[in-house]
């Protein structure tokens, strides 16, 4: 059982506000640790060390002492945490939907493509189906989804992904398969589980996990999209897209400038599609799948515009330093 993502020291002094030091000393005296270590001996936190520690650092912003809050259960530091006020509630992190990924070839090509995990709680587990026992799954514990990989659907694999989902009490599963016959498809949609070959298209991994998040979010009572997803950081800023605008292409035409505008206008949709209002789980998996791909969308032509700009760097700047010192810049 190998969990992901896995956080380096750097990462998590970054999203904790701690310094790296802090949380060695933590490590050394109370044994608020990594779970894991690199081949090389490097720490490796994994998403449940992180959220510990952002409780715990929290807290001691808001006053505790960390020799008396260093041992303390999850449960109870949110507890505390949210009995601090209307600060403290903000500061609890929301915990991610815990996905366990089964099957040898499906851990692998998850290796190569780590960012379909983004914003869950992933457990690969190196195994075939047949050989998870329901003693296994007690080791496992309860999940949110599951991912099995299933190379030659059979009958018996539909009724083992089905016990899988009642042991690990999942309401959600996903099947991918290399061969399969309809009418094993069809006993997999009966029993409201998703499938698709192998290996997957990473675009719809991502949104399946995507309705994992707003499922769990949804669940405790999130109201807005934008709090249900995590976003592909922005490459430009208005500024430098402004900047872009004016620049020629080696081609001599106005491939920078269209490229700009609809970077502009997919960040715009984006910003509207995340403070979309969500009321039930259908809602909101439909809006995730429209602000996912947006965000994916944006992302591309965000790439696109960035390998332009690599050809006419100099020239490049050089408008950026104009747009930046024109009082008003061309907003058209």
């Amino acid at each position: 059982m190998e969990p992901r993502p896995l956080y380096g020291i750097g990462t998590v002094a970054r999203l904790t506000g701690l310094k790296p030091d802090t949380l060695r000393v933590w490590e050394r005296r109370y044994g608020l640790g990594a779970s894991h270590k690199s081949a090389t001996g490097r720490r490796q936190y994994t998403q449940a060390d992180l959220e510990h520690l952002q409780l715990v650092a929290a807290l001691v912003s808001s006053g505790s002492r960390i020799g008396e809050i260093a041992s303390t259960e999850r449960k109870t530091l949110e507890m505390l945490l949210r009995s601090r006020g209307k600060s403290g509630r903000a500061a609890v992190p929301t915990p991610k939907p815990r996905v366990i990924f089964i099957g040898l070839q499906l851990c692998e090509w998850l290796e190569e493509h780590q960012g379909c995990l983004a914003g869950v709680d992933a457990l690969l587990v190196r195994l075939p189906l047949a050989e998870i026992s329901p003693q296994f799954c007690e080791e496992i514990g309860p999940a949110d989804s599951l991912v099995v990989e299933c190379a030659n659907l059979s009958g018996s694999q539909t009724r083992q992904v089905g016990d899988l989902m009642r042991d690990l009490d999942v309401e959600k599963a996903l099947v991918t398969y290399q061969f399969a016959n309809e009418r094993w498809l069809q006993a997999l949609e009966q029993q409201n589980i998703a499938a698709t070959t192998f290996p997957p298209e990473p675009a719809y991994l991502a949104f399946e996990l995507a309705r994992s998040v707003a499922d769990k979010s949804t669940s405790q009572g999130d109201a807005n999209l934008g709090e249900l997803m995590s976003a592909k950081p922005r490459q430009f800023s208005e500024l430098q897209l402004r900047a872009a605008r004016q620049l020629k292409s080696t081609l001599d035409c106005e491939c920078p400038r269209h490229i700009a505008d609809l970077i502009r206008s997919l960040s715009h949709f984006e910003e509207y599609s995340s403070s979309c209002s969500i009321e039930n789980w259908h809602d909101a998996a439909v809006h995730a799948c429209i602000y996912a791909y947006t965000c994916q969308a944006r992302w591309l032509m965000e790439r696109a515009l960035q390998a332009v700009l690599e050809e006419r760097g100099e020239e490049y700047q050089g408008l950026l330093r104009d747009v930046a010192d024109s009082p008003v810049g061309d907003a058209a």
